[in-house]
């Protein structure tokens, strides 16, 4: 009984880590699992008992059982065996295809990570950043929204940024579902962006097949009463101005709509402004066809600079921020009372006309979009600076013209909030943040537009540009 068994260390080795394995996934992994589950469901309790629209099934559903869904819904198997025949290729390596697109677009929401990490991620980042104003313009129609109904906010697309403050602004009323660019596909970002419920889209892709995974996704999700977000311009404006509306994602929503039975689908118009748009310099160079393209490291390099400058300005207390960051809510507009009045079927329509008609409902969204979008002092006094571009004024005379114009714009509806006992102030800061940034130049107590600058101060004064 007391013989010594001699074993090689490379084996003793072998068997210490193959116990620990064993001990991992038998015992602490499946307790770890448990706890964390426990933590989630106590959260999506809570989160739910003071959330307008609440978490629904369809966000919690295991990725798995979601991609499943997706391949093996009766349209994908469809677009699966036209695209097989088309291509003269096997069923079986499509499948595969439609897989691979599926588990790319589904997304893996995390109520916990989603309310306790996201929500303080995006409000720190968003104060930090700018000073937020936020209205309704009719908070009794947002309030009687029902619970059930499938709500899609639309909104302009000025910033990446966007994603950031509209997910703080709305979290205390749901969780949202965005469609996020190849941008943010690459690791670790992919991987966190999932988590809060976002779905990945190759947006310039021709594919038939991988439009086909991503229209059922959408189709599925709003059916469901996933609350979405949509940027029905498709990205980001370059120029300032308003881009043309995009309908596809409206299209994916809106084919299989049938009014009074399926639950309603209501779109809340939202309006997004910045006194300074991170990217400004980047969207505008993209105008020019023979500007340099810029390197990755490039870009690295000068994201690592901004930010090190801002946090060493912070600590200096020069920090002012990037001035305001405002979000606008409009009045709902609902599918079923769009049905209604053009007294059409979209369900029951062909192509063409049914693009038509949602083409109609874009229209319509992007009208409610452009009057709520907010005017902010650094657009109004763009705007006003770039009608004097020609000369050279004094910080009295581009007051007194912006002070003019605010009171047109003010009698005209537009979505303007600065008040009479703040406007000096306000104007100050806002010719103060375009000349610290080398868009205006000082001389003799006279301004005047700097070398270069025309094109970013263009791209300012176009946001409010349709209220001309």
């Amino acid at each position: 009984m007391d013989s010594v068994i001699q074993i090689p260390i490379w084996l003793f080795l072998l068997l210490v880590i193959f116990a620990a394995v064993m001990v991992l996934d038998r015992i602490l992994l499946p307790g770890m699992r448990w706890y964390l589950k426990r933590r989630v469901n106590r959260v999506i309790e809570e989160i739910n008992t003071r959330l307008d629209i609440e978490i629904r099934p369809f966000q919690l559903t295991r990725k798995q059982a979601l991609i499943d869904q997706l391949v093996f819904d009766d349209k994908v198997v469809a677009a699966i065996r036209d695209y097989a025949q088309e291509h003269n290729m096997p069923s079986e390596v499509v499948q595969a295809k439609a897989l691979k697109y599926a588990n790319e677009i589904a997304p893996t929401f995390n109520a916990y990570v989603y309310f306790r990490f996201g929500y303080w991620l995006a409000k720190k980042i968003a104060r930090l950043m700018y000073r937020i104003r936020v209205n309704y313009y009719d908070d009794d129609q947002l309030k009687q929204i029902p619970a059930d109904a499938s709500v899609v906010f639309v909104m302009n697309h000025r910033s990446n940024m966007d994603y950031v403050l509209v997910s703080f602004l709305v979290a205390e009323r749901t969780a949202l579902s965005y469609a996020v660019g190849e941008w943010a596909r690459i690791w670790p970002l992919q991987s966190l962006i999932k988590s809060m419920g976002a779905f990945f889209v190759r947006r310039n892709s021709r594919n038939a097949l991988y439009r086909k995974v991503l229209e059922r996704y959408v189709n599925l999700a709003t059916r469901a009463g996933v609350c979405q977000a949509v940027f029905l311009e498709g990205g980001l404006t370059r120029d300032g101005e308003i881009r043309e509306p995009r309908l596809g994602f409206l299209d994916y929503m809106m084919r299989d709509y049938h009014p009074g039975i399926d639950r309603n689908v209501v779109f809340v118009p939202v309006g997004i402004n910045y006194d300074r748009v991170v990217e400004d310099k980047s969207l505008v160079r993209r105008l020019d066809p023979e500007a340099e393209r810029r390197s990755s490291w490039f870009v690295i390099r000068t994201t690592i600079h901004f930010i090190t400058k801002t946090l060493f300005m912070q600590r200096k207390q020069r920090w002012r921020r990037f001035g305001y960051a405002s979000v606008n809510f409009g009045k709902p507009v609902y599918a079923e009372q769009f049905c209604n009045a053009v007294d059409k079927d979209l369900s029951a329509m062909q192509k063409d006309e049914r693009i038509k008609c949602i083409a109609g409902l874009a229209d319509e969204l992007m009208s409610s979009i452009k009057h709520v979008i907010p005017i902010l002092p650094v657009a109004l006094m763009s705007e006003v600076v770039l009608s004097q571009a020609s000369d050279c004024s004094s910080e009295l005379e581009l007051k007194t013209q912006a002070v003019e114009r605010i009171k047109q714009l003010n009698a005209a509806g537009a979505p303007i909030d600065i008040s009479e006992a703040a406007c000096e102030r306000v104007l100050t800061a806002a010719l103060d943040m375009l000349q610290g940034r080398g868009f205006l130049e000082l001389e003799d107590n006279l301004y005047r537009i700097a070398p270069g600058a025309t094109d970013v101060l263009r791209y300012y004064a176009n946001s409010i540009n349709h209220w001309k």
